[in-house]
């Protein structure tokens, strides 16, 4: 799931930036963000062989420093579901499969393990991954088809509870766990009817529908391969073995990680990453607001610093911008989530006012808090610039043009709705993000005459709660991105009916025949033929259905030192591209 969280974001509030460009900045923005939004495609052989591309000026040497403020969860692939995790991910593992960008929002599918993205049969139910020769491990061991069979199945494991499930979902249902209780790490493996090894080199996957995705989702982190002969169990969260162009030299679990380049890695089985720098000095614990003040000054060690997964701190956002030659050294880009007011269906059962709402509210005052411009864009619909599918142009509710809210609208389709269904309860974090977006909801439905209750919930448990099916709001913000680049992880996870339980992501409680119909559709096509199904599904939940109003895109903007070299935004992780960097001198 990837959900974003209560009150958290890249970028939070700032008092200098108020926004007042987010409008012309949002239709511009947005119309080169369509340029992002292809569908991913599954690259060949040719693509999928190394070297990668060399990057122009790229010098080999030095350490790159790597500012951090919260500590990795994990080290095991297995365990990898987080964004900050994943960065390091991409330089110290492998997986059958990896994205690969060209630098101008183009993603596509590579094999990385794998000699190509996969080859599919019977329907798409079947897919073969043939593996590349040469490839080793930090030791030296050669990577075989039962490595790729051990990473699968230990993931069916107790010890593994924080990583990606979708796979394990597709090949044992929802109670996989019940299939392979000890994570194949006894007598007992997954059959040869669901995966199949016939020979050192061979994986075969076998589903009882078609997935046309499984490419990019083995490009997942949490999918890394884990050699079977140093599988430590739930001590490889502290101690993984690399695959990729770095390994770990030192780590101290939220103070330090240390990574060296790993000198079993061969470059030409590698056509995605290169291996420039001698090493990687990550030091957590760094606030966003230090790194911003180290990153600007440019001093010493900050001159070949990047922030990982941080971003330009909000009341310092201004001091990068005014500087010419600071803002030269910063990468910008949509992130993967669409902040959305969220109706629960079951309360608000009345369209109208939950159009009404759509265009009452006032996504330029919510921006505002979330640091203006570069915080965020007036979202005109509910999916994100980064994902295939997404149409800069459509906006139903006409949010780009009236992205502080349209009020007689709003007031015409409440003309004739009973006082009763004009009073919503709207819950909200208990942290200072949380409380501007409350005074900016309360503030632009009260102008169209809802009388909002606001419910505080205590952040840490913020989707816990509203994520109750009986929990007692009327709407709530709520955050997605997607898995992969596909329409498939947002509307799946988000508006899918069968997903309608405690705990689900689905918290509009949305259950609809003909969503249902198309999402059902859109997971038996090709890419290029879902994304058209995925868009009429996204068409009629906005418009016929409208279970939450778009509010804002999130945005990335981040800071690195001037002797740091390669610099680019990465559309698929929606952070600086870690694969290409290099010191300058």
């Amino acid at each position: 799931m990837v959900a974003i969280a209560a009150g958290s974001l890249a970028l939070t509030g700032c008092s200098e930036n108020k926004g007042t460009s987010s409008n012309k900045n949002s239709k511009e923005d947005q119309e080169e963000a369509a340029v992002q939004s292809n569908a991913v495609t599954y690259a060949d052989a040719a693509a999928s062989t190394g070297p990668a591309e060399e990057v122009p000026g790229a010098k080999s040497g030095g350490t790159i420093t790597v500012y951090q403020e919260a500590g990795l969860s994990h080290l095991d692939p297995g365990q990898i579901y987080v964004s900050d995790a994943g960065q390091v991910a991409n330089l110290l593992f492998r997986g059958l499969t990896n994205f690969k960008e060209d630098g101008k929002g183009g993603v596509s599918v590579v094999g990385d393990l794998a000699t190509d993205s996969g080859q599919s049969s019977d329907d798409g139910k079947t897919w073969t991954f043939k593996l590349k020769d040469g490839i080793k491990d930090q030791n030296g061991k050669e990577i075989t088809s039962a490595d790729v069979r051990h990473t699968i199945e230990r993931q069916y494991a107790e010890f593994i509870f924080d990583g990606p499930t979708y796979l394990q979902n597709w090949l044992s249902g929802p109670d996989y766990r019940k299939e392979l209780p000890d994570g194949g790490f006894g007598k007992k493996h997954l059959p040869d009817s669901v995966l199949e090894t016939p020979d050192d080199k061979t994986v075969v996957f076998h589903f009882d529908v078609a997935r046309p995705d499984l490419p990019q989702m083995l490009a997942m982190p949490g999918y890394s391969i884990v050699p079977e002969a140093t599988d430590t169990k739930a001590k490889y969260d502290k101690a993984p073995v690399a695959l990729g162009p770095y390994k770990i030299a030192e780590y101290k679990a939220g103070k330090a990680l240390k990574l060296v380049k790993n000198d079993q890695w061969d470059p030409k089985t590698d056509s995605v990453r290169n291996q420039y720098v001698d090493g990687w000095d990550v030091q957590f614990g760094v606030t966003e607001s230090t790194q911003t003040k180290r990153l600007i000054s440019d001093q010493g060690d900050a001159k070949n610093a990047i922030q990982f997964t941080g971003g330009v701190e909000s009341t310092q956002i201004q001091d990068v911008i005014g500087d010419a030659a600071v803002n030269k050294r910063t990468i910008k880009g949509y992130q993967p989530y669409v902040m959305q007011l969220t109706f629960n269906l079951d309360r608000v059962k009345n369209k109208a006012v939950r159009d009404a709402v759509t265009y009452a509210v006032n996504s330029k005052s919510l921006i505002a808090g979330e640091g203006g411009a570069y915080g965020g864009d007036v979202a005109p619909n509910l999916f994100a610039p980064t994902l295939p599918g997404y149409e800069a142009k459509y906006d139903p509710y006409g949010r780009l043009k009236t992205p502080q809210g349209n009020i007689e609208k709003a007031k015409e389709l409440l003309a004739d709705v009973p006082a009763a269904e004009k009073k919503l309860v709207f819950a909200y974090g208990n942290t200072e993000q949380g409380q501007k977006r409350k005074v900016a909801i309360e503030d632009a439905l009260g102008k169209v005459g809802i009388d909002v209750v606001s419910k505080e919930i205590d952040s840490a448990s913020y989707y816990e709660q509203i994520g109750k099916l009986s929990n007692p709001y009327d709407m709530y913000i709520t955050g997605w991105g997607q898995d992969w680049p596909s329409p498939g992880t947002v509307v799946t996870p988000i508006y899918d009916g069968d997903q309608v339980a405690d705990g689900s992501s689905n918290y509009a409680h949305l259950n609809d025949p003909k969503v249902q119909e198309l999402i059902k559709k859109a997971l038996t096509q090709e890419p290029t033929e879902a994304a058209k199904t995925w868009q009429e599904a996204h068409h009629y939940i906005v418009e016929d259905v409208n279970p939450a109003a778009p509010l804002w895109y999130t945005k990335q903007f981040q800071l690195y030192g001037s002797n740091i070299g390669g610099a680019r935004y990465s559309t698929e992780s929606s952070y600086i591209d870690v694969t290409r960097l290099f010191l300058k001198s």
